[in-house]
Parts: C-alpha cells; sequence; structure tokens
C-alpha cells in the first residue's frame, strides 16, 4: 500500500447512531416554537447537510431568525443531554475494530461531518478514538458543507494526500455527492439514512453491510 493512503468517515449514521438523539432534539427544537415535530422520514433525509440548512429544509417558510432559534435550541437540547450522560450516540458494530485495524494497516483517518467541531470531538474523545485520526472536518470549519467539497478538500491539504488517495465512507447521497464533487471515490454503507440503492446512483463503487466489510471492499481502491 502507498504510505499516503487516507480514508475519511460520515459521523452520523456512519460512524454512530445518534437518530434518536437526532429525532428528540428536534421535537424539542420545534417544539419550543410551538411547530409540530418534523416527520420522522423527513428527518432521515436531512441528516448530515449543516444543521441551519437542514432545519430550514424541515420548516419552509420559516423566517431566518426563527430557523436560527430552532438551531440554537437543538444545539442547546444537545449539549443538556451529553452533559448530562444521557446523549444515545452508540459506536455501530464493528466500527471501533475496523477503525483501530486500518490504523494499524497504515491508513490516515480522517471524519468529514455535519456535525460541530466541538460535537465531533466530544464524540471521537467519548470512544477514546479522536487520536486515530489525522483530520476533522465540520461544517462549521468550512465555508460550504455538504454536498459541495468544501470539508473533503480540506482533509486532503491537512492530510497531505492526492485526491487519488483518497476514499470517503458515508450513509447518504450528501456524501457520495461531496466525494464526487472534490473528485474522490465512496463508498457507502447500509446501516444509515439513505439506501443502498441511492448511494450506488450517486456514486458509490460499492455499498458494504457492515463495518467489517470494509478493509476487504477497501483492497481495489489501495490496488487500482
Amino acid at each position: 500500500m502507498s504510505a499516503l493512503q487516507l480514508v475519511v468517515f460520515d459521523c452520523d449514521g456512519t460512524l454512530v447512531d445518534s437518530q434518536h438523539a437526532i429525532y428528540h432534539s428536534m421535537d424539542v427544537a420545534f417544539a419550543k416554537f410551538n411547530l409540530p415535530a418534523p416527520r420522522r422520514e423527513a428527518v432521515r433525509r436531512i441528516v448530515g447537510l449543516p444543521l441551519a440548512e437542514a432545519i430550514a429544509s424541515l420548516a419552509p417558510g420559516a423566517e431566518p431568525d426563527m430557523i436560527e432559534g430552532i438551531r440554537a435550541a437543538y444545539s442547546q437540547e444537545w449539549q443538556q443531554m451529553r452533559a448530562t450522560d444521557t446523549l444515545d450516540e452508540p459506536l455501530f458494530p464493528g466500527a471501533l475494530e475496523v477503525i483501530d485495524e486500518l490504523s494499524g494497516a497504515g491508513w490516515l483517518l480522517g471524519v468529514a461531518t455535519g456535525k460541530s467541531y466541538r460535537g465531533l470531538v466530544a464524540t471521537l474523545t467519548r470512544y477514546r478514538i479522536l487520536e486515530k485520526f489525522v483530520t476533522l472536518q465540520t461544517s462549521d470549519k468550512v465555508a460550504r458543507g455538504k454536498p459541495y467539497p468544501d470539508m473533503l478538500l480540506a482533509a486532503l491539504k491537512e492530510a497531505g494526500v492526492d485526491k487519488s488517495k483518497a476514499v470517503m465512507i458515508g450513509d447518504t447521497t450528501f456524501d457520495m455527492d461531496m466525494s464526487f464533487n472534490a473528485g474522490v471515490r465512496a463508498i457507502g454503507v447500509n446501516w444509515g439514512y439513505h439506501d443502498a440503492s441511492e448511494l450506488l446512483a450517486c456514486g458509490a463503487e460499492c455499498v458494504i453491510d457492515t463495518f467489517k466489510d470494509l478493509p476487504s471492499a477497501l483492497k481495489p481502491i489501495t490496488e487500482s
């Protein structure tokens, strides 16, 4: 394997199963503005986008001040859950083992996520894997979040890796579109928020069913 190889993971829906925390925080935030809770399927469709953009999609016609208020309420509820150790955000089965395996095999690892930088660091620290990643890119560190290429381009630059030597791992079409826009290859996962058929249609080279399938899925990319 080349000395410079980078695997960039999405977080929500790829590394961690945060769906219940996301639904809960959205329900609380919308309720504070006397708005009905958004439909679960609608929330699933926007996970991965920058938070304000996601909320705008869930509350069409809302004024910018209200969108910002909902965003702030969502973040406050999330932080409260983290502070009281009630945040439901487990790693997906096999994630820890595969991260250790890839890191031990010489891969450089990164994250590109719609989470805030503070939230991502807290999540990775919780599972004692923060030090495994050489680059952390979040929607509040770049001018444009997914599906724009900004986070991946920043990850490539920080890791010192050419786009031909990198691959994105994600669960949504936003991840696949970001990869395409950055000129980076992508692998989809079949345990997140968007269907495998959608990921393949957006350019995923393959879609894996379990984390343990990732090392073997990376081999053709490594060898090409």
